[in-house]
């Protein structure tokens, strides 16, 4: 009989230190063929969308999907755990939390293996839910000196803001100036925006750029000069190239990169490219998110929910 586990239930047991460390051996092992991700699928209808992904890890002894249906009423997110070898249903779990956790946890991997060893500022892009984790999880892997924040909205980048220093015991600056979080070691874009919030103009040597809120290919935070700066191009997976990669479509289409110097993620993690090779590059992560990032943050979830013998059970 599956487990069924809320929001409330799921937040409870997953921690950011926890879902770092579960994302980056599952990009480690996708790497090294020993995990399979299919990239999302989308239906849309009038006024509605379902989207879906799958992914399997076996070293986990787990396979799932995650599924998510986005109206006018909102979005609502659920994600499915089978056993690798039964093929039994283990458990369904709300994953809105999760997903968030997982999504940030992939950029503080990012920047622990792409931004410079003495990184120590953060600028933000977004001030939103999802930059939340974005900020917990770059801090949980950097002791960061500075964190600014701009986002089109003042009254939203100070609520984020005095938010964030109360949670995370630090100081987190606001700017009305677009191009100050530009000039940090570590920049992150995390909003909703159709067109590039970033200039590549404004990065400084050295940058760690995170482009992590499009996951559409009509959507890009970041524009071509950004990429054409980028000494390393990586994203979750390659599948993304030409399906949700918005942020590369336009340098790929113009011939400022080609698909060949776009690697994955999981390839530095495993060591099989260098990622950055000196101090003055600008490396350049841009994050869709993947199923399997989401199947190895709710293994965790759902080991500790069995420990502490949580959950409902049902019958189908």
């Amino acid at each position: 009989m599956p487990l069924i586990l809320n929001e409330a239930e799921v937040a409870d047991l997953l921690d950011m230190g926890s879902t770092l460390d579960a994302v980056e051996a599952a990009l480690r092992a996708q790497a090294e063929g020993r995990a399979t991700n299919r990239a999302r699928r989308r239906v849309m209808m009038p006024g509605s969308g379902l989207n879906f992904m799958a992914a399997g890890f076996p070293e986990s002894g787990l396979s799932g999907i995650k599924v998510y249906s986005v109206s006018r009423g909102g979005a609502r997110f659920y994600t499915m755990l089978f056993d690798a070898e039964s093929g039994e249903l283990l458990c369904i779990m709300q994953s809105d939390k999760l997903g968030q956790m997982r999504t940030g946890a992939a950029s503080g991997v990012s920047v622990r293996h792409l931004a410079r060893p003495d990184a120590s500022t953060l600028g933000m892009y977004g001030s939103g839910w999802q930059a939340e984790s974005q900020l917990e999880a770059i801090a949980a892997v950097r002791d960061l000196s500075r964190v600014i924040v701009y986002s089109r909205r003042e009254e939203s980048r100070k609520e984020f803001a005095a938010r964030m220093s109360e949670r995370l015991g630090m100081e987190v600056e606001t700017t009305a100036n677009a191009d100050e979080p530009a000039a940090q070691d570590i920049v992150v874009t995390i909003t909703s925006s159709r067109e590039p919030v970033l200039l590549g103009e404004w990065l400084r040597p050295g940058t760690h750029v995170i482009a992590a809120g499009s996951n559409f290919l009509s959507k890009s935070e970041i524009d071509p000069e950004t990429v054409r700066r980028a000494s390393f191009v990586c994203v979750d997976s390659r599948e993304e190239l030409g399906l949700e990669a918005g942020d590369l479509l336009r340098p790929l289409e113009s011939g400022a990169i080609f698909p060949e110097a776009v690697y994955e993620l999981g390839q530095v993690i495993a060591g099989q490219v260098p990622g950055r090779r000196g101090p003055e590059d600008i490396t350049l992560f841009a994050s869709q998110g993947l199923a399997l990032e989401d199947i190895a943050a709710a293994r965790v979830v759902y080991d500790r929910a069995v420990a502490q013998d949580m959950g409902r059970d049902i019958e189908f």
